[in-house]
């Protein structure tokens, strides 16, 4: 919200200076980001009438213009094509500054001085004030010889206020006016007078009225003007629009902005002779049904959204944004002016989904009061009137209740001095009323305040204690160690969880990253993901910040990817080793699925000079032993068997498989997509669920062994695509109860080995638990074992 300090001291008498009223609003909960001081610089500019005009006498393009003020004159050349004898201009003579700091001098064309310049909008400093290219004009009963600056208000400080959302009463003048008032001592607030309205209407018009079909619109007003000229709107209305950021079109339209900057709340004008028919309905949409809105954007629409139509079609989107069916143009010479309350819901809703971020769509969003409706259409009427746009009517059609809804909040000593330490009721008062509370009834111990409709946010009592610590001060309440804590608490099992896998992982180099939920379409084509792949098939945002945060991430491994491309990007030269815990979604039919996942990354970084070589560097391996360790943290059996991914090296990809399910991968990425993304040397990933991890098996205690084990080894040969795993189930399957554990501790493959063959070699551990075996019993376990297997049709060595 940018708050003119001008506008705002013509509403409030302040006893302060913009930088503490500044200071005020942030500490009480209204951050002002930034103060920006407009035309400080310029300073010497007067206002000059167009005497005469002649043709440069050598350059065709340039005009030789007679400016006069008073006694006074001056000859100037300009390009400028909007000039004409008899206008009147902003003249900066020699030794005059513009708004960008240059002092003006004389300047000689082809033989012709120019004593100082004509000014355009841009070089007094508010570029949004002129509606046309060239020298700004002024209206005709501006004073000759005057300051121009002083007379059109362009000096001012303009702040830049961050409103939260439960504030909507802020987005306005009258609401920072109020808010100001309060945190200032000894300022007054100045009253609002307008021309009455009445009911009911008497247009000179066969208008059938307006019909309220949806309970998102309790209350619509509509007012009525004819005879119009559509012409620019009274130049220090347009200084004031420029100021608070709003360009100024036409005297209809910014008379409607104008009231919503100072009211708050938002008007719409609609050509009369545009509307399909005599009337106005507010309705719901029919699902499939368009509207094409003044920013010339088709919008496909669904029963949520709330319509202002006429004869059935729509004309509008409550609350958000009018349709170009009805705009208004320099031929229009009828409107109506809409003033409506909407509940607050049904335009945020639309506005998001449609991605439309009007004023009016922010406003309504976070609540605007119903008893602004009327007070505003009297206020745009009577701005009409005064700046003589046409025939202005004073009835006015009201449809729907506009009855305020009445809200009262208790307020105790007890409860406020718990909080803020103090618990005197007539000093809560005092700081309330300037806010628009009433009191109602009072007591030493208990007080009743009736809320302002505006103040949609207050609803309980801890919230007139929030408002009464705020507007006195949080520095100024007193400081107090809090209580003892009586009650013993503990982390749930999913915190505990996460807090040993960061533990686990951070023992073993990697660092903890962060990323958005949301990634760009196009990782995609980055990863090669097939359509095909449920991944490919992600949720997109209905109002994303940007193009590559447009959808919401299926999995860890974008981000990371992107992480390490960023850093890379900036410099970073060495190896990386990261992780991430985070959500993602998936889609299952229409239906979103949220899951946490667990993903890792290990990049072999950019510079390869190292002492130690190729001895230090990770590889697929080191990843899997990382993964094996962090299912030993929790005790759980994960198996890694050979696998695929669209991204994966085919031969050192894996599935990570825990009870027989898969529970994610681990891969190398392809070279191909290596080179995609500009990677300079090999990148590792692991992305895993989090949910195994929550049924961590706890510690299991036993005695000390008493007898000594016996080992023997084995070694087969066997088929390159038979895995360990499989060997390994074989041989325990096979083997005697006593047989402890098998360990494989080499793998050959060469000299006297098949092709397309392996030998792998295990140790076995014989133990019996009541005696100590024999060399004997060992060797014939161990014989019979070698039988078993050369009857399975593998090869001993």
């Amino acid at each position: 919200m940018l708050v003119s300090w001008n506008w705002l001291t013509e509403l409030v008498d302040l006893q302060i200076n913009v930088n503490d009223l500044a200071e005020k609003l942030t500490m009480a909960g209204a951050e002002v980001e930034n103060l920006s001081y407009t035309a400080q610089k310029l300073d010497g500019v007067i206002i000059a009438k167009v005497l005469e005009m002649a043709p440069h006498r050598e350059r065709k393009n340039l005009q030789v213009v007679t400016l006069v003020w008073g006694d006074e004159r001056a000859i100037c050349v300009t390009g400028a094509q909007n000039v004409k004898e008899g206008d009147i201009v902003p003249y900066a003579p020699p030794g005059a500054t513009i708004a960008d700091g240059s002092v003006l001098g004389i300047e000689e064309f082809d033989g012709v001085k120019s004593f100082g310049m004509m000014l355009s909008a841009d070089e007094i400093g508010l570029p949004l004030l002129s509606q046309e290219e060239g020298i700004l004009i002024l209206p005709q009963d501006a004073p000759l010889g005057g300051d121009a600056a002083s007379w059109l208000g362009i000096k001012d400080v303009v702040l830049d206020v961050s409103v939260t959302p439960n504030r909507g009463d802020l987005l306005s003048m009258v609401g920072m006016a109020r808010e100001a008032h309060a945190l200032s001592t000894g300022s007054r607030l100045k009253e609002l007078n307008f021309s009455s309205t009445t009911e009911p209407f008497d247009w000179p018009v066969s208008f059938e009225g307006v019909t309220l079909e949806d309970s998102g619109c309790p209350l619509y007003c509509l007012g009525f003007a004819e005879e119009l000229e559509i012409a620019p709107s009274p130049i220090k209305c347009r200084v004031r629009l420029a100021l608070c950021g709003v360009r100024p079109i036409s005297n209809v339209v910014d008379v409607t902005n104008y009231v919503m900057l100072l009211l708050g709340q938002p008007l719409h004008a609609f050509d009369l002779d545009k509307l399909p028919a005599p009337e106005i309905t507010v309705r719901s949409s029919r699902n499939g049904e368009k509207i094409t809105t003044l920013d010339g954007r088709e919008h496909m629409l669904s029963s949520d959204d709330l319509l202002i139509t006429s004869g059935g079609l729509p004309i509008g989107l409550a609350g958000v944004m009018g349709g170009a069916n009805s705009e208004i143009d320099e031929n229009t010479r009828r409107i109506l002016i809409e003033s409506a309350h909407f509940l607050p819901a049904r335009i945020s809703t639309t506005a998001r989904r449609l991605g439309i971020n009007s004023e009016a769509a922010y406003r309504y969003a976070r609540g605007v009061d119903k008893a602004k409706a009327p007070l505003a259409l009297s206020c745009a009427l009577d701005l009409m009137k005064k700046w003589k746009c046409g025939k202005v009517y004073t009835s006015v059609i009201r449809e729907g209740d506009a009855a305020p809804v009445e809200k009262f909040v208790p307020l105790t000593a007890k409860k406020l001095k718990t909080y803020t330490g103090a618990g005197d009721l007539s000093e809560a008062s005092s700081i309330l009323m300037p806010l628009g509370f009433e009191v109602k009834s009072s007591s030493e111990e208990k007080a009743i305040y009736k809320v302002p409709g505006y103040r949609m946010d207050v609803e309980i009592e801890e919230d007139l204690i929030e408002e009464v610590a705020r507007i006195k001060g949080y520095d100024e309440l007193p400081a107090r160690l809090p209580g003892r804590i009586h009650d013993s608490a503990t982390i749930g099992l999913e915190s505990r969880t996460e807090r040993k896998i960061r533990e686990t992982l951070m023992a073993r180099g990697y660092i903890e990253i962060l990323n958005y939920s949301f990634i760009s379409p196009k990782f995609i084509a980055d990863l090669s993901i097939p359509a095909s792949d449920s991944r490919a098939n992600p949720f997109a945002l209905a109002n994303p910040l940007s193009m590559d945060q447009s959808l919401l991430r299926t999995f860890l491994l974008p981000g990371m990817v992107n992480v390490i491309c960023d850093n890379l990007r900036k410099g970073w030269r060495f190896p990386v080793r990261i992780f991430e815990i985070g959500n993602v979604f998936l889609r299952e039919g229409a239906n979103l699925i949220e899951e946490k996942h667990i993903a890792g990354a290990i990049f072999l970084g950019k510079d390869y000079r190292s002492p130690y070589k190729d001895a230090v560097r990770d590889d697929f391996f080191t990843m899997k032993g990382d993964i094996l360790a962090l299912a030993d943290a929790f005790r759980l059996k994960f198996d890694v068997l050979p696998g695929s991914e669209p991204f994966g090296h085919a031969g050192q990809t894996a599935d990570v498989i825990s009870d027989g399910r898969k529970i994610g991968f681990m891969a190398k990425i392809k070279p191909s997509i290596e080179r995609r993304l500009e990677l300079p040397a090999s990148l590792y990933v692991f992305e895993v669920t989090f949910e195994p991890f929550l049924m961590a098996k706890p510690p299991r205690f036993g005695e000390v062994h008493r007898f000594p084990s016996v080992y023997r080894d084995i070694s087969l040969i066997v088929p390159e695509d038979v895995t360990v795993k499989e060997i390994g189930e074989l041989i325990g399957d096979l083997s005697s109860d006593l047989v402890i554990s098998i360990r494989l501790f080499d793998i050959y493959k060469g000299k006297n080995i098949p092709e397309g063959h392996r030998s792998l070699s295990f140790t076995l551990e014989y133990r019996h638990p009541d005696k100590t075996l024999s060399d004997e019993e060992v060797d014939e376990l161990h014989t019979k074992l070698r039988s078993q297997i050369e009857s399975k049709g593998l090869k001993l060595r």
